[in-house]
């Protein structure tokens, strides 16, 4: 059982096949780590590392000593001594090589860029920005990794390396203020999100937290254990994902820690947010406020128990009013939760944690294709008696257009694949020949038939209706199977948790997936979910395909001044052209949505591919 700081306790059950791993070199480097983490333990027994007794007759006892001791760890005790620090660092340098993330020459948006220091003022826009555009703050969340790129290590221990969704958030925003004659003022600003494991890093100056989430088994867990001693928590906290508002407050957000309270208009992160100590765990990427009562529902995972905590947030951003633990036996990778008027929705998917895997030689991060997959519906103040479980088809979803009731129907619109993206290819795989090379089932196939091996990774818009009365399950593709992939779903939030019409994907464009190995987004597309298409079972779609070479990332809908139906509005998204190394911000019509974007706005900078992006409305921005 060991203990640390922050932390519920958990168990390791540690195995000789595990200790097959162990080269006589790393053996000899084990008690040297352990006389070093001692100087960071309590005045609890230690277990001294003897080299020798790690012979394999020996094995056994040791693990069965190991498994009986308590390991507590707490680096913020002031009593910690300098000399120590220094000691444990020492070792990190030379036992750890530091080395670039590769990246595939042709991934030219992917490198992260310099802040600007000075917001500047856009004047190179082609077309006009409409009357009717609400002053605000388009804002879009990313990885910008500090020192270059990405770094995996090299050690003893083996091979560790981050996943290709890391890196320290950086946020890009262009505010919208408009004068008393309604002529525009455009501005373009971006900064780091600076948590504290981001100051302590740039503090030091060097890479610093080694990468624990993938990798050889031992070199993780060693990975993992230093960073705890030496830090505090095994992870940074890179707040990379996501930009979400609450009360007139922004947030910054990746899901493996706490929000980070943003000025909307210096871009300064003020801090954790914690709902005045209240949430003292991880919080989803993708929050959700309740229709009608404006309360806001967030979850979090973890590796040890309790897996997954649900909580319920006052409309006002200071009270916690409901938490609830779903007491699962499994930490599921879920990224997004759903609300109705009624109920919380939890995609319950076998993209699981796991920290029994790394000890027994196996992943920390692994999806399971035949794996249990379910949707859990429960009451918003409800507990884990009250939550009915519908089976569903294996599948991993990490995102949702919306949930709302139907009658008995609870209905879930997601982009669903087969397979996972995440966490990837490991440190020293041929990474970019791991990723599909096909990503478009052949015409005139059945679509269940034409899904292959190659195009598992890839999402499609898909229904799930779960009735709570009977218990029945229905699910189908949304989408033929002649459309392209699409992800990054987003809807007129005024109608999360209500039934919808209309739903906005970025697409995926398949041939430069192919020769970059990452996903990459040359359009958008827009569904209309209540119009049949020709094809059999499927919905209506637009599409609104960039020029060539042209690929887009945080698109996010705008809410048109006074517009009476659901599509009045616009799409804003970054966009990069590869050809010129040139970004723009492009707005398009969503009513119009076939037609050329009505303002496409050059930046004086690049800014790198990314996650997902926000639009705020705020009236304060005419302070700029």
């Amino acid at each position: 059982m060991f203990h640390f700081k922050g932390i519920a306790p958990f168990e390791i059950p540690l195995s000789l096949s595990h200790l097959t791993l162990i080269s006589s070199t790393q053996l000899t480097i084990l008690p040297l780590l352990s006389r070093l983490a001692a100087l960071f333990l309590t005045d609890e027994k230690v277990i001294y590392i003897d080299y020798v007794t790690f012979l394999v007759t020996d094995i056994q006892p040791f693990l069965r000593e190991l498994e009986q001791h308590v390991f507590r760890v707490d680096v913020l005790k002031a009593a910690v001594k300098n000399t120590s620090v220094k000691l444990l660092d020492a070792f990190v340098d030379s036992a750890f090589q530091f080395v670039d993330y590769p990246l595939n020459p042709s991934q030219t948006n992917a490198a992260p860029v310099d802040e600007i220091k000075e917001a500047a003022v856009i004047t190179n826009i082609h077309g006009d920005i409409p009357s009717e555009f609400p002053q605000g703050i388009y804002i879009r969340n990313g990885p910008n990794p500090l020192f270059g790129g990405l770094k995996s290590t090299k050690s003893v221990f083996g091979e560790s390396g981050p996943i290709w969704v890391e890196g320290e958030g950086m946020l890009h925003a262009l505010y919208f203020s408009k004068d008393i004659n309604g002529n525009f003022t455009v501005v373009y600003n971006n900064r780091h999100v600076e948590t504290a494991t981001f100051k302590l890093e740039k503090l030091r100056n060097k890479p610093s937290f080694l990468p624990a989430i993938q990798g050889d088994p031992l070199a993780v867990f060693t990975s993992f254990l230093l960073n705890l001693v030496r830090f505090g928590k095994p992870l940074k906290n890179i707040s990379n994902t996501n930009v979400f508002e609450h009360s007139g407050k922004l947030y910054s957000i990746a899901e493996n820690n706490l929000p980070q309270e943003i000025d909307v208009l210096t871009l300064e992160a003020l801090g954790d947010w914690d709902v005045n100590g209240a949430w003292n765990r991880s919080f989803t990427a993708h929050p959700k406020r309740v229709p009608g009562t404006g309360e806001l529902v967030t979850m979090g995972i973890a590796a040890t128990k309790p897996f997954v905590e649900v909580g319920v947030i006052s409309a006002d951003g200071k009270e916690l009013v409901h938490k609830l633990d779903l007491k699962l036996d499994r930490c599921p990778l879920c990224h997004e939760i759903g609300v109705t008027k009624r109920y919380i929705v939890f995609m319950d998917c076998p993209l699981t944690v796991d920290v029994n895997r790394i000890i027994h030689g196996g992943k920390l991060i692994k999806y399971e294709s035949e794996g249990n997959a379910r949707i859990g519906i429960m009451p918003r103040y409800g507990d884990a008696g009250s939550i009915h479980w519908f089976k569903v088809k294996p599948n991993c979803t990490f995102h949702i257009f919306n949930c709302f009731e139907d009658g008995d129907e609870v209905v879930v619109w997601g982009c669903r694949a087969l397979a996972s993206a995440i966490p990837g290819p490991d440190p020293g795989s041929k990474e970019f020949a791991w990723f599909p090379t096909k990503f478009k089932p052949a015409p005139g196939k059945q679509f269940e038939d034409a899904i292959s091996e190659d195009q598992l990774l890839f999402h499609r818009p898909y229904e799930w209706r779960l009735n709570v009365r009977t218990g029945d399950v229905k699910e189908r593709n949304l989408i033929g199977a002649n459309n392209f992939p699409m992800e990054f779903p987003i809807i007129n939030g005024a109608f999360t948790g209500l039934k919808n019409k209309y739903g906005y994907t970025q697409v995926c464009h398949c041939d430069s997936i192919s020769s970059t190995g990452m996903g990459r987004f040359g359009g958008l597309a827009k569904l209309f979910f209540e119009e049949q298409n020709t094809e059999e079972g499927s919905i209506k779609v637009e599409y609104h395909m960039f020029e060539r070479n042209t690929y887009c990332s945080g698109a996010a809908f705008v809410r048109k001044e006074g517009g009476a139906e659901e599509d009045d509005g616009w799409i804003i998204t970054f966009v990069h052209h590869e050809d010129t190394n040139i970004c723009q911000a492009y707005i398009i019509d969503t009513k119009n949505f076939l037609n050329e974007p009505v303002a496409k706005i050059t930046l004086p900078c690049r800014v790198p591919d990314g996650f997902h992006g926000a639009f705020m409305p705020n009236q304060l921005l005419n302070k700029i």
